[in-house]
């Protein structure tokens, strides 16, 4: 698929870091942690075949469909799969610890949000690019199982 293949070519381009500096980046986050979300996404960058096993090469990492960090939105991470294929995931933290009717407000917020923003930014990526809807996955990673989330049989989600 061509499309495919010019996201692909454009994404080498504009993700400034190697894998090796990301790498780098997330090793300094666990070892100085300062913020759940980082943390989260360390987490998963380390352990990405344990929860997407299809998932081989890192193309965009906190970028915008356009490359840019722009009011598009940012995906956190931009695979390319084994099988040919492009998934993007959202990381949430979602703080299961805190109680109280204002924790359970944003706790509720914070699932639907990362539902929202993975399927609302494959519709950007295909509509940027071109790439059929079909090619696009959609993942969410977070702190608690979003499974019988509304929409949730439109993503994979995977928690730890």
């Amino acid at each position: 698929m061509e499309e495919l293949q010019r996201f692909v070519a454009f994404c080498r381009k504009v993700q400034p870091q190697s894998r090796e500096n990301i790498q780098r980046f997330f090793e300094g986050v666990i070892l100085f942690p300062h913020d759940n979300e980082l943390l989260l996404q360390a987490f998963l960058f380390f352990n990405i075949k344990n929860y997407f096993p299809l998932c081989v090469d890192l193309l965009l990492f906190e970028k915008s469909p356009n490359g840019e960090n722009t009011d598009q939105g940012k995906c956190d991470f931009v695979y390319l799969t084994r099988n040919g294929r492009i998934t993007l995931i959202e990381t949430k933290f979602i703080d299961t610890e805190s109680t109280g009717k204002t924790e359970r407000t944003r706790r509720n917020k914070h699932r639907s949000k990362v539902i929202e923003q993975v399927t609302a930014l494959k519709q950007k990526f295909s509509s940027t690019w071109n790439i059929p809807l079909a090619l696009i996955d959609c993942c969410v990673f977070t702190t608690e199982d979003l499974t019988g989330r509304e929409r949730a049989d439109e993503i994979q989600a995977k928690y730890v």
